[in-house]
């Protein structure tokens, strides 16, 4: 391979290297995009598991207090929301690096058509679990 044709593989390999990162951090950290409200959203990961007779949740939420989290189920599925803040403490400081998103975060799921209860909500090491249970 000519050391031209060499440097240009390198080159479409880095860019699809960073485009592949910026779409798993857009997934991640995706902003939803708000019909009612104007400012910007983040949107936490979670994880789903179902079996015949219910349906776990799992939402990634690092540094967000337990009692400022609302659940609702909603007639499309589960809507979840809440507000992430910086500590008081950091508000005065330079930020060299800011990857955690911040502010408020609403997080909707679709689930299989069906009615649902909510029976067991609990936050630990930063997830919040919910399990729903088919009626």
């Amino acid at each position: 391979m000519r050391s031209i044709d060499r440097i240009a593989w390198m080159w479409d390999e880095a860019l699809h290297a960073l485009e592949r990162a910026e779409r798993r951090h857009r997934q991640f950290y995706g902003l939803a995009a708000a019909a009612r409200r104007a400012e910007p959203m983040w949107e936490p990961p979670v994880d789903v598991f179902e079996s015949e007779s219910e349906v776990i949740v799992c939402v990634a939420l690092p540094g967000v207090a337990p009692e400022s989290v609302t659940v609702q189920l909603v007639p499309s599925g589960l809507l979840v929301t809440a507000d992430r803040s910086l500590l008081p403490e950091l508000a005065t400081m330079r930020v060299r690096r800011l990857e955690i998103p911040y502010g408020r975060f609403e997080r909707q799921l679709e689930l299989a058509s069906g009615r649902y209860a909510l029976v067991e909500r609990r936050m630990a090491n930063g997830c919040l679990t919910l399990k729903l249970v088919k009626e």
